[in-house]
């Protein structure tokens, strides 16, 4: 079983996902433009870290 799993995909070369952690539930999101890349926990509007059950 895979850890974690894209729920979301946008875009083909600027490309935004979100991917949830099989275990803890904790959403990311995931963006690459070109060569650079970036991965950070999706957080809502208290700040507070996005949970799927």
């Amino acid at each position: 079983m895979d850890r974690f799993k894209k729920v979301y995909h946008q875009g083909t070369m600027n490309v935004t996902e979100i991917w949830v952690d099989t275990e803890t539930g904790v959403n990311y999101v995931f963006h690459k433009d070109g060569y650079a890349g970036g991965l950070t926990p999706l957080l809502d509007k208290e700040g507070k870290p996005v949970v799927t059950p």
